[in-house]
């Protein structure tokens, strides 16, 4: 293919009137290139205008020139003009005398004579668009008229052939043209939307019935489904919007929209919709009855889970087990409270069945029939103490991955017991106080303020009236949970019991170890009741046990710390409870510091498992800690 070259001038060039008055006269812009010389041999007005340069400055100026950095595109097209006669593009953008580019459709021919010339119309494409917009605006207003009495006819046409079928239909059916006017309104619609098919046909159904969102925010023309059914062409099915009624009122409706085509065009679309309410309302229904089906296994499944922990740990014998003056008085006091809601303040030394005592006041009471919920307030870590009374929800903190019922919640109907509540750290002390007043709460995570039934028991092996003195337990929670004190004697005080117990317990053991041979004697019991029992009941359990372990041919090897014992060989020293006085607080923290220093000695150091300092005092080894912590003991 051959490149433009600039050349010499060859011979001069025709003037305009060589190409006739069709060149110069012609409204289309023309130019006249001779490629091999690289120029531009002439250009009609209609080209003078549209490229903005005169024609003695077009005649001057080679054809690059005119076309800046799209010489390989010039050569192209200027080499397949001369190869097929005729030839066309839209790839040259010519630069006005602006400097602005123009998008121009190039149609090429080749003129006879020499030397080689073409003759290259210009067509502004940009133009060429207007045009064919406006036609079609002038073509759409001629036939406006005729087309919208087509559109009615058609309409008229669909409502005389289904009248019967529109009539009889349970559903809401009405039609739109392409503008949203309402052509048809069946009986059904009629009904549902309050309005005359007369008060609709022939007005904007969307701004009638459907201009406003559920929740009250305006409903814009252009975002409504059943419009686009017949701008996009496609079958708009819709759930959870409303239709509105003469009246005001709305209800909320599933709607199909499905386009009317003739001839491929457009035209409106059918409207089929139906009252959802009640489906809604059952919907609404069930979703309350499963959430609460769900909630209330949720709380059987808590519940069961919490109840099968309490039988785990529970003690062996199921019943309170005296005939002592103390246990007497004891069990009146039980009689009395039980049949009312009382909140009871237990108080007592470590292992002296205060849980027993708060379970016995339960069962005795109208509440027998829901769960005695047990906290013990000693375990409960700071952080997790709101979510372990209160519950949470799912998302409050990291590790909350689902909603928990809380101790308050599941105590519900029942009673909620409060172990060692005078463990609660002095800052959590007025949670609980603003709940054991108001009985309302709200979960960690959850703004839904919800109400308890409870009867609250609390039990304490310390003196809150001391703590209360010292600053570290709050006076208006002592005066919120004392209203009933009960007092859990330890077993020193109440020594003829002592034998009972150790049967009963003894007994239980038997039965787990399968022995039948096992036999409780007098000197056994002589020597249990002796003992001073710092552990009280749970160290005496643990004694127990551990005898029936060791029995050989069904007698009881007890192992009981001698440094414990009252018997002759090491009298026991004088007391101030011997004196018939009580421990002052001093006191009473001296002696059980002793006693645990003492536990430690004879363990080795040893705080948990079996033969440990928690066994031999009777303690849970997380009560052990606790208390070793407020002490200030540490482990050997």
């Amino acid at each position: 293919m051959r490149d433009l070259v600039v050349l010499p001038s060859g011979p001069e060039t025709p003037t305009a009137s060589d190409y006739g008055s069709a060149f110069a006269e012609n409204a289309e812009a023309m130019l006249v290139f001779e490629p091999v010389a690289d120029r531009i041999a002439d250009a009609n007005p209609a080209a003078t205008r549209l490229l903005g340069h005169s024609r003695p400055a077009l005649r001057a100026m080679p054809v690059s020139v005119l076309h800046p950095d799209q010489r390989p595109a010039l050569v192209v097209f200027t080499q397949a003009v001369l190869a097929e006669g005729r030839w066309w593009t839209q790839g040259l953008t010519p630069h006005h005398a602006t400097g602005r580019p123009l998008r121009l459709e190039y149609a090429g021919c080749v003129l006879s004579g020499e030397p080689t010339r073409l003759l290259v119309t210009l067509y502004d494409l940009d133009e060429r668009e207007r045009r064919r917009i406006d036609r079609e605006a002038e073509a759409h207003m001629r036939a406006g008229l005729p087309e919208w009495q087509r559109m009615e006819r058609i309409f008229r046409d669909i409502e005389r052939g289904n009248r019967l079928i529109l009539r009889a239909a349970g559903e809401g059916i009405y039609g739109v043209n392409a503008d949203g006017i309402t052509t048809f309104v069946n009986p059904a619609a009629e009904r549902m939307l309050g309005w005359a098919s007369a008060d609709l046909v022939g007005k904007d159904m969307h701004a009638t019935v459907h201009h406003t969102h559920p929740g009250g925010a305006h409903y814009p023309h252009h975002d409504c489904p059943i419009y686009a059914a017949f701008r996009d062409g496609a079958v708009h099915q819709v759930d959870g919007e409303v239709f509105w009624r003469k009246d005001g009122t709305c209800f909320p409706v599933e709607y199909t929209s499905t386009p009317i085509r003739e001839g491929g065009q457009l035209l409106g679309a059918v409207i089929v919709f139906r009252d959802v309410s009640q489906r809604r309302e059952d919907e609404d229904r069930l979703r309350a009855a499963l959430a609460e089906v769900d909630s209330l296994r949720e709380r059987l499944e808590q519940e069961n889970a919490y109840l099968k922990e309490e039988i785990r740990a529970e003690s062996h014998h199921q019943g309170i087990i005296g005939r002592s003056p103390v246990m007497e008085a004891l069990l009146r006091q039980i009689d009395v409270v039980a049949g009312t809601d009382a909140t009871v303040l237990i108080t007592g030394e470590s292992g002296t069945g205060k849980e027993l005592i708060a379970r016995a006041i339960h069962e005795a009471s109208r509440r027998r029939e829901r769960p005695l919920i047990r906290v013990n307030c000693a375990a409960i870590p700071r952080d997790l103490f709101e979510s372990e009374f209160f519950g949470h929800a799912k998302g409050a903190f990291t590790g909350a991955l689902r909603d928990r019922i809380g101790r308050f919640e599941l105590a519900d109907g029942g009673t909620l017991f409060l172990d060692e509540v005078g463990e609660i750290p002095l800052d959590l002390q007025g949670k609980l106080l603003r709940v054991l007043q108001e009985r309302q709460f709200e979960r960690v995570g959850e703004e839904r303020t919800r109400a308890v039934d409870i009867r609250l028991i609390a039990a304490t092996n310390r003196d809150l009236k001391e703590e209360v003195r010292r600053g570290r337990f709050r006076e208006d929670l002592y005066f919120r949970l004392n209203v009933f004190p009960v007092t859990s004697a330890p077993l020193r005080e109440r020594r003829e019991d002592v034998p009972l117990i150790a049967q009963h317990v003894l007994k239980a053991a038997a039965r787990r170890l399968n022995r039948t041979d096992l036999r409780l004697t007098e000197a056994d019991a002589r020597r249990l009741s002796r003992y001073d029992w710092p552990g009280n009941v749970r160290e005496l359990e643990n004694v127990i046990e551990r005898a029936a372990i060791l029995a050989e041919r069904g007698r009881l090897r007890f192992d009981l710390p001698e440094t414990r014992s009252t018997g002759p060989v090491t009298p026991a020293p004088e007391r101030p409870t011997d004196l018939g006085r009580p421990l002052s607080e001093d006191e009473r923290r001296a002696r059980a510091r002793s006693e645990i220093e003492a536990a430690l000695h004879i363990s080795g150091g040893k705080v948990f498992g079996a033969g440990g300092a928690a066994e031999l005092l009777g303690l849970k080894p997380t009560t052990l800690r606790s208390r070793m912590k407020v002490l200030g003991i540490e482990p050997l």
